[in-house]
């Protein structure tokens, strides 16, 4: 930020050029004969009732979708002309029925078949789909996924610690990601994968029914809000190639989708109380229904917790409220209004000698942290005809954010006095706007997708005294003098993408895309430049006005390609272009020793995915791929030797530099397989006992560098082993569900320091860790409990710069929950 940025291959002239001649050609392909509307309801044969969930696809086509929780479903863009129509659902027999569409839209049932077996005496019981992870198809909604490495995690399927959104069991499927553990509630989600920081999910663009829920977009992607689980119907995944639709970010798009409210009731409601260890309680209540034209879901949470270690004690409350208005057969409005917040207390990190000696321990108890979260969105979804439609986001942030504490070296002990006080406040607003239509070309049907986004981001950021004492006071002492820093900080992003889904014959696909970004990001403010000698008198005090802005602009390329030799089996592959813009933390903030390259650049690199997926019958579902990440330029923290001028700069002093390190190539193999062994030896059972295991072989070294102690080490916070397995089973109502999770040990920065006397550099060993859930649902009633690390282990998977710590952050040890659910 501030800088002038490293020259590109690409003119401006040119990349407008490449644009308007892509959007042109596909354009042109735009006009085309008038196409129709399928749809109906998927019911049991045996019982009459809905059949949720059914796959329903036209073949040899890229047509497809999914039926709701009440077996209706819709297919759009079909042109006239005799299709085979099929439908799939679990444990049903498959459909297909022969079509004719001429001038008119039509409606096509289903009455599926369960499967039977002749036996003396049977009863068939109707169940839901019981697979908990799955992938996106080719095209959803207004969005192309073709080709791409997708992940979908079904909620409704998943037997875990709901209340505390355990991650290491939700996201126990999804091959690689690596998961920070920042405090047993689970209210902050920490994920990264391919050797791209968890922080709060920085490295992925962060969504939430398809629109942005993070801090600032560019300037500081983290998210301090994480949905409820119990509010979430699946969770979306899209790796790196995400960038052509979703950003440039390296990490990929993730999206939390939530539920909606039933179709057939005017009203239905959930509640949800739960109680476990270290004085965990949360309350989840929802209602939802369809009055008239409009569906509507709402819940509201609260949760409190007291923490596994001292000063670790939480309240939070989460609403959420939304309204689909369906004004006419084309056209539907969805309003949607989130409102979520917080205040904990924070124990701080432990140095590695005090982990070992007690990790349950707490040297900061006037440490505390709030945040105040409010999301809005308006969605509008029209049909301009059966085969082109359009979706419009407008979305908005209102929130912020306050840090209060010692932020001193945690090897010190903390003797009162004043503190130090981060306050951020977010204002941002963006929309985004996608065209999605089907048409014909050799007589495969193609789907062309186009879209633009503009997005505008104001971030106030300040940093300066905060009181003295234990209590939450979030005030400054000297408000209208900072003595840390006062910074305004916008951001402006104007982006076009297009993607084309070419099916050159009906097995083998290829889809190019391509992205324009506008980038303008500045900073105006002020930061203070003081330095004390070791009796803690004032050397030097000086404010340092600043005032900086920069502007860029870029074009990415993607490419991916995909076979299908059969409805089961896909090869795929794809390439994406990579970026990453400086973010508010590159450019000025007073914590500790940490010292910032005035000459920081953007980081750029690409992914390259090849895989392959598919299912076996309804026995067995597996991906497996290998990517290379090349990360240029990228950004990262070495230790150096600087003056100290508390002693004349007559003796050095050690610094943390944050800087562009070098360039990191990360190599490694992702594999996810799921067995259920009662369907192999007899497919008609109406048990399941299913095994899975999620392991990701990663190798990450940094290449050519300027610092020569960097040069050939590890790149941080990549274990080079990472492997999830867990056992499945359930009968009629019960299920039980046993995870283990190992991740090998790994470097937590890029100077591979094994251990520090600051503990926010060094090892993070390895560790493995059990869990085990059981859930028992009668009628309208529900139970679940469980026990999460099992063998009650001590570990950490980081070490905090700033907070929560500095320094170690222990995870928790053994803890129970119950819950109980009824619905109403």
């Amino acid at each position: 930020l501030g800088l002038t940025p490293k020259p590109t291959n690409y003119g401006l002239p040119l990349k407008l050029r490449l644009i308007i001649l892509l959007i042109s050609f596909f354009m042109v392909s735009m006009i085309q004969a008038q196409s129709y509307r399928v749809s109906g309801v998927v019911l049991s044969e045996e019982s009459g009732e809905p059949v949720p969930y059914a796959k329903v696809f036209v073949a040899q086509t890229d047509l497809g979708t999914t039926a709701n929780d009440r077996g209706k479903y819709v297919l759009k863009g079909i042109a006239p002309g005799e299709y085979q129509l099929s439908v799939f659902a679990y444990e049903a027999e498959t459909i297909t029925k022969t079509i004719r569409i001429t001038n008119a839209n039509i409606t096509v049932d289903f009455e599926m078949p369960v499967l039977s077996q002749a036996l003396e005496e049977v009863v068939i019981t109707e169940e839901k789909p019981t697979r908990a992870f799955t992938r996106l198809n080719s095209v959803e909604g207004n969005a192309i996924y073709e080709a791409k490495k997708t992940e979908v995690v079904v909620l409704d399927n998943i037997t875990a610690n709901i209340a505390t959104n355990n991650s290491r069991q939700i996201y126990g499927r999804v091959a690689g990601l690596n998961i920070w553990e920042s405090d047993g509630a689970g209210v902050q989600l920490g994920i990264g994968g391919r050797g791209l920081s968890p922080n709060r999910n920085s490295n992925f663009n962060t969504r939430q029914n398809g629109y942005d829920i993070s801090a600032d977009a560019l300037g500081y992607p983290e998210s301090y809000y994480t949905p409820p689980v119990a509010a979430i119907e699946r969770i979306e995944i899209v790796r790196g190639a995400a960038g052509l639709q979703y950003g440039t970010q390296f990490g990929g798009m993730l999206n939390f989708k939530f539920k909606e409210g039933p179709t057939d009731k005017k009203i239905e409601g959930v509640t949800r109380q739960t109680y476990g260890s270290f004085g965990l309680f949360n309350s989840f209540n929802s209602l939802g229904g369809t009055v008239g034209k409009v569906n509507y879901y709402s819940f509201y949470q609260y949760k409190r917790n007291d923490g596994w270690r001292p000063n670790s004690g939480l309240n939070q409350h989460t609403a959420y409220l939304s309204a689909n208005y369906q004004v006419s057969e084309r056209l539907s409005i969805k309003p949607q209004y989130t409102f979520m917040t917080y205040e904990a207390q924070q124990p701080g990190g432990l140095t590695d000698a005090q982990f070992d000696q007690d990790p349950r321990q707490s040297n900061r108890e006037r440490n505390w942290f709030k945040v105040d979260w409010n999301l809005f969105a308006l969605e509008f979804d029209y049909d301009l005809t059966e085969r082109t439609t359009i979706n419009s986001r407008f979305f908005g942030l209102v929130a912020g954010r306050d840090a209060l504490g010692n932020l001193d070296r945690i090897d010190r002990p903390d003797f009162g006095g004043n503190r130090d006080f981060l306050s951020d406040d977010f204002r941002n607003w963006g929309n985004e706007t996608r065209l999605l239509h089907h048409y014909d070309v050799l007589g495969n049907t193609s789907v062309f997708l186009v879209g633009t986004r503009y997005y505008d981001g104001f971030t106030h950021r300040r940093q300066g005294d905060g009181p003295d004492g234990n209590n939450a006071d979030f005030t400054y002492l000297n408000p209208d003098s900072l003595e840390g820093s006062d910074f305004d900080l916008p951001s402006k992003n104007v982006s076009l993408f297009a993607e084309n889904i070419f099916n050159l014959t009906e097995k083998f696909s290829v889809t190019p895309g391509i992205r324009f970004e506008h980038i303008n990001t500045s900073t105006n403010g002020y930061y203070t430049n003081r330095v004390r000698d070791l009796a803690g008198n004032l050397l030097i005090d000086e404010q340092i006005p600043e005032e900086r802005s920069n502007k860029r602009s870029f074009v990415f390329f993607g490419l991916g390609t995909s076979y299908k030799p059969s409805d089961h089996l896909e090869a795929y592959a794809n390439f994406s272009q990579n970026y990453r813009a400086i973010n508010f933390n590159d450019i000025r903030v007073n914590v500790g020793n940490l010292v910032v390259d005035e000459n920081l650049d953007d980081e750029r690199g690409y992914n390259v995915d090849l895989g392959l997926r598919g299912e076996v019958k309804n026995f067995l579902t597996f991906d497996a791929s290998i990517f290379y990440l090349r990360y240029q330029d990228r950004i990262g923290t070495v230790l150096q030797s600087e003056p100290d001028p508390r002693f004349n700069n007559l003796i050095e002093r050690t610094i943390r530099f944050r800087t562009n390190i070098a360039n990191a190539d990360i190599t490694g193999f992702e594999t996810y397989a799921e067995l259920d062994v009662l369907k192999v030896m007899d497919q008609y059972s109406t048990s399941g006992l299913s095994i899975f295991t999620n392991f990701a072989l990663i190798r990450a070294e940094y290449a050519g560098s300027d610092e020569n102690e960097t040069a050939g080490n590890d790149v941080e916070l990549v274990p080079n082993i990472n492997l999830k397995a867990g056992i499945n089973y359930s009968w009629k109502n019960l299920k039980a569900s046993y995870q283990i999770s190992y991740i090998d040990e790994h470097f937590s920065d890029a100077s591979n320091a094994i251990r520090t006397a600051t503990a926010i550099e060094g090892i993070i060993p390895s560790y493995q860790v059990m869990d085990l859930s059981l859930s028992y649902s009668y009628k309208w009633m529900q139970w679940e409990t469980g026990v999460n690390n099992l063998a009650d282990k001590a570990y950490f998977t980081r070490r905090a710069t700033g907070y929560p710590g500095p320094g170690i952050i222990p995870s928790d040890g053994r803890s129970f929950y119950l819950t109980l659910q009824m619905k109403f």
